[in-house]
């Protein structure tokens, strides 16, 4: 049975468009508008240090944002600088604006390797055209001919107008890494599926989990499959990584990227996993004959997908496919017309992908 969400919400409050509201000594939280329908807004932190302050993610680029930092570093601060970027993961809304605030203040960009190779590699690769290895991608998961011409409209620099621009060096985290941020430690744990290497930070002497997209309340953070790694198996990723917070308290104080600041960790862990179990015994039952990554998408979602969620539809039920092809339960077979299917595994008939 699918696990039901109970969490609460503390402060039963939110901070205003690039209001910052106290949420305990020393930690503080920024609200920015983003351009992403559905999700709207992101939340920044501030963490206080003896001599400056630590900026929790950027925010996307836009000059929007750009004043409202502006606001804050002239209202807030108290006179002290900003020493410290951390962004938890190169998705742009994240780390859009992380080379303007480490130019702002001459400060360097603080991340994990992973996201920064995958951030930075993202910005560069930015092209007008849709290389051919994208459109490849799309043509063999099944896109159909006006989908394939959207692909090919966009091109491929969505990242390059994303960023301001992306920092050429960092200061790494790692899994375990403690920072000491105005005499309070706060441990770096390393999530993964969503993103590469997902940097949360745990504060044990505050009860004070920042999160990023790792665990949300409300919603569940995206795992998707996409033409950089096309094969990838992100769910199982997200699903290993999960046992990383189960030694946390219940009663720790999620700080999560979007959404509300919540009270209820192991529940929405909980959450997670019955919420993709249920989608891959879904798959199980409705993969008796082999489908394309378009055709499962009424079997995985409940409502019909706008042109707008398709595309992230596909890639979440790509790494569902992905999962039980791991597992030796499904088969990805390619048809005469050169597109992937996936089924349950039954007689090796066809030719595997």
């Amino acid at each position: 049975m699918k696990k039901q969400q109970e969490i609460t919400y503390p402060l039963g409050t939110r901070p205003d468009d690039g209001e910052v509201l106290k949420i305990t000594e020393g930690v503080f939280w920024v609200r920015m508008p983003i351009p992403f329908k559905g999700l709207d807004y992101i939340n920044l932190y501030l963490l206080e240090d003896d001599e400056g302050w630590t900026i929790v993610d950027s925010g996307f680029n836009s000059s929007k944002i750009k004043s409202l930092w502006e606001e804050i570093f002239d209202k807030f601060l108290d006179g002290k600088p900003v020493t410290r970027l951390i962004c938890t993961h190169f998705h742009p809304d994240h780390m859009g604006l992380a080379g303007w605030i480490t130019e702002r203040w001459n400060i360097p960009l603080t991340m994990s390797f992973g996201e920064w190779t995958f951030g930075r590699m993202l910005y560069l690769e930015g092209e007008e055209q849709t290389p051919d290895y994208v459109v490849e991608f799309y043509q063999q998961i099944g896109f159909t001919e006006p989908m394939m011409k959207r692909v090919k409209d966009r091109g491929f620099n969505m990242f390059n107008k994303a960023f301001h621009s992306m920092p050429m060096g960092f200061v790494r985290l790692d899994e375990g890494d403690v920072l000491s941020i105005g005499g309070s430690e706060w441990q770096v744990i390393v999530g993964t599926g969503h993103a590469p290497e997902h940097v949360c930070l745990h504060n044990k002497e505050k009860n004070i989990l920042i999160s990023g997209d790792q665990v949300l309340p409300r919603i569940t953070p995206h795992i998707g499959v996409y033409p950089a790694e096309p094969f990838a198996n992100p769910l199982k990723k997200f699903l290993d990584s999960i046992i990383k917070f189960r030694h946390l308290p219940d009663d720790l104080l999620v700080l999560p990227a979007h959404n509300d600041v919540f009270v209820g960790l192991h529940n929405q862990l909980d959450f997670y996993e019955s919420h993709h179990q249920e989608r891959l015994d879904r798959l199980k039952t409705a993969c008796q004959s082999p489908k394309t990554a378009i055709e499962i998408l009424p079997d995985l979602f409940d409502r019909e997908l706008g042109e707008n969620d398709i595309g992230l539809g596909i890639a979440e039920g790509l790494a569902h496919c992905h999962y039980l092809v791991g597992t030796n339960e499904f088969v990805r077979t390619v048809g005469q017309d050169g597109v992937w299917r996936y089924g349950v595994r039954k007689l090796a008939r066809d030719k595997v992908a």
